[in-house]
């Protein structure tokens, strides 16, 4: 028995030594297994991170087009938009404004309502260079009394004109924000009074006579 017992346990002491000696070459496959597994959690990662990627995208999507319309909104200030503008800025009409004046050139006749601002000026709910249709002459008739004082970017001109046409128009705006100036300050006066800014233009076209083809020009005369 004995020796059946240290035969035993000597087979268990060579067993225990191949156990210990084996566990030694299977750790490397355990090192082995254990980048695939990093690199499946890594492919989960990267998934994971194109799921979550659009919706970090969509801030950046949300976000542009709110610039580009407020750019579109600050350039295309036209039609409904300026309309809407004109009348927030104009509560309750031209009537009931603090700085008016009416300013008249042949036919036409222009009520101008003055406001601290930038120099804009605003025609019949409409921007001055679209409504006098870009003519350089016409558009700087209805801002010379605010450069004579200086006042060319301090105001914005607000104008309800009718009659005639645009160039009676342009000057009775001329005459309107001239003496709208007065009304700010009487200072204004003479300044604007030296530059001939504040006197009507009584001119006006000569009505057609009967028997004659205009106001004087005749039919050619014939003897027989």
């Amino acid at each position: 028995m004995a020796l059946s017992l240290s035969s035993l346990a000597t087979a268990f002491s060579h067993l225990s030594l191949p156990s210990t000696s084996t566990s030694k070459p299977h750790s490397p496959p355990l090192l082995v297994r254990l980048p695939y597994s990093s690199r499946g959690a890594a492919r989960l990662a990267l998934s994971a991170s194109a799921a979550d990627a659009p919706e970090a995208a969509e801030p950046v999507e949300v976000e542009a087009p709110a610039e580009e319309e407020v750019v579109a909104v600050e350039d295309d200030l036209s039609g409904v938009a300026l309309r809407k503008y004109v009348k927030q800025r104009l509560p309750g009409g031209f009537a009931a404004q603090r700085i008016t004046a009416t300013g008249r050139r042949k036919t036409a006749i222009a009520r101008v309502v003055l406001q601290e601002g930038t120099g804009r000026v605003f025609i019949n709910f409409r921007d001055a260079k679209e409504y006098l249709q870009g003519n350089p002459m016409w558009m700087e008739y209805c801002k010379v009394p605010l450069v004579t004082l200086g006042f060319d970017n301090s105001y914005d001109i607000f104008v309800k004109v009718h009659g005639g046409g645009l160039s009676g128009q342009a000057q009775a705006i001329c005459l309107g924000v001239a003496r709208a100036l007065v009304k700010i300050s009487t200072a204004n006066k003479v300044p604007l009074r030296s530059e001939g800014l504040l006197t009507r233009d009584t001119r006006i076209v000569e009505r057609k006579k009967a028997g004659l083809k205009k106001a004087r020009k005749r039919p050619q005369f014939s003897k027989r």
